[in-house]
């Protein structure tokens, strides 16, 4: 699909060529011979020129003039492709704009150019690190153009976008490509990621700028590139763009739910022990003492699979639905417990910054267990910061074992084996002699404050 809709922009851009080298015939009139096709790519050519026309007034070029390291002499001009300068877009008249957080960084003026050459000084209304987003704020004597905000909602891949920004200090360049993916996510550029994949040209300099559909509506703000791959960029969707802006504007800071939990991916193994599907889900291996999901009677080792009726596959995404909604609200989350399907209603507080996402090596080996245990004594729980009276500490971790491709560490304290509790080494070995051969084990293990799921699969030493 995309390789054809280039083609057709590429038969447009041939058919204008054409038209041109055909100087004498009058430019609106269409000719007796002029093909259905032809006169349909010009219909097509005239949507796009005249969506370019209509979009650029209301983008702003940017310039962060004082900060940490920053500021300028006065009458000093900045040079058009100025490290650190930027794109942004106005929102409404009254001279609010939106760009990226990574734009602005500490800078508290900065200097807006706009279509008509003009310049004025914004300073700065909000900004959220987690989102990569900033608004800033002008003062005009009159209206200023602004874009209107589209629902990123029903963006589709396939679809039309034109990206436009200040690549490299050339102003107000107009790109056109395709949504190429949507719902991006894991490209560690900021905490709260779902963004949307276009083969719109986005270089430096258009970071903050909008991406519009084709009916003129913003529907994402480019924020990056794949600097090793040509032709992919990613915009923040519109709708999380919106949520950020009204909360900057109303309280100056973002406020976003909290659950309560630490989460970690349903591989295969994991699924397999808890009786789902892999991605069924995120698996709960930690609840917070006194955080909404503890009162509420989650679990650890519950699946959680659905909240307000929204799929959870991935630990990413969990995070960001819990963040969309507002402290003091209630949510409806579906969990699966020893097979069998709950729903129960958590009413969230306010995010705290807690690390919640346990990341292990997803290496598999058929070998033995690869390490040794001990009870937990005081001085062990003080040295690896464990606030534990009792349980099973591993001593040693065997180099190339299993335990130690799975991710286990001395000092890791193992709470569980297959669902059951542990808290000495006799209750360790007691629950280890009942597997058999060749089936595999399910630890629960904290690390300091951390705890998460570790499937291994014993063998004869």
């Amino acid at each position: 699909m995309t390789h054809l809709l280039h083609v057709v922009i590429s038969l447009a851009y041939i058919a204008v060529l054409a038209m041109h080298s055909f100087a004498a015939a009058e430019p609106t009139a269409p000719k007796s011979t002029d093909r259905p096709g032809l006169r349909l790519l010009e219909e097509i050519q005239t949507v796009i020129t005249d969506l370019a026309e209509s979009a650029k007034p209301s983008v702003v070029n940017l310039f962060p003039l004082s900060g940490p390291g920053r500021g300028r002499e006065p009458g000093q001009e900045r040079a058009p492709n100025a490290s650190g300068s930027g794109t942004g877009v106005i929102i409404d008249p009254e001279g609010h704009i939106i760009t990226n957080n990574h734009v602005i960084g500490d800078a508290t003026e900065i200097e807006v150019r706009f279509s008509d050459k003009s310049k004025l000084i914004a300073h700065v209304v909000g900004k959220d690190l987690d989102t990569d987003l900033a608004i800033l704020k002008v003062t005009a004597d009159h209206p200023l153009p602004s874009a209107r905000f589209g629902d990123s909602s029903d963006v589709r891949v396939g679809q039309w976008v034109l990206a436009v920004g200040n690549p490299f200090g050339l102003d107000r360049t107009v790109t056109l490509g395709v949504v190429s993916g949507i719902g991006r996510d894991n490209i560690n550029l900021s905490r709260y990621e779902n963004f949307i994949q276009t083969d719109a040209s986005i270089n430096p300099g258009n970071s903050g700028g909008p991406l519009f559909n084709v009916r003129g509506e913003i529907i994402g703000i480019n924020t990056a590139i794949i600097n090793f791959a040509q032709g992919i960029g990613f915009a923040i969707p519109s709708n999380m763009a919106k949520q950020v802006i009204q909360q900057l504007l109303m309280q100056g800071r973002v406020m976003r739910g909290w659950l309560g939990v630490g989460i970690q991916p349903l591989t295969a193994e994991l699924a397999h022990k808890f009786g789902v599907n892999e991605g069924d889900g995120v698996l709960i291996n930690e609840v917070f003492e006194k955080d909404p999901a503890s009162a509420a009677g989650i679990k650890p080792g519950d699946i959680l699979t659905r909240i307000n009726g929204t799929v959870i596959d991935t630990p990413n995404r969990l995070t960001r639905v819990v963040a969309g909604f507002l402290p003091g609200s209630t949510a409806k989350v579906e969990i699966v417990r020893d097979q069998q399907r709950l729903v129960l209603d958590v009413a969230l507080i306010e995010r705290r910054d807690h690390a919640v996402i346990t990341s292990l090596p997803q290496g598999r080996t058929e070998v033995k267990l690869g390490f040794d245990v001990q009870n937990l004594t005081p001085g062990l729980a003080e040295k690896f910061m464990l606030r534990e009276s009792r349980g099973v500490m591993i001593s040693t971790v065997e180099s190339g074992g299993l335990a130690q491709s799975e991710g286990l560490h001395e000092g890791d304290l193992i709470k569980e084996v297959n669902r059951a509790d542990v808290g000495s080494v006799e209750e360790f070995s007691n629950a280890v002699s009942k597997v058999r051969q060749g089936e595999t084990i399910l630890l629960r293990v904290l690390r300091e404050s951390r705890t998460f799921y570790v499937v291994l699969k014993s063998s004869d030493p």
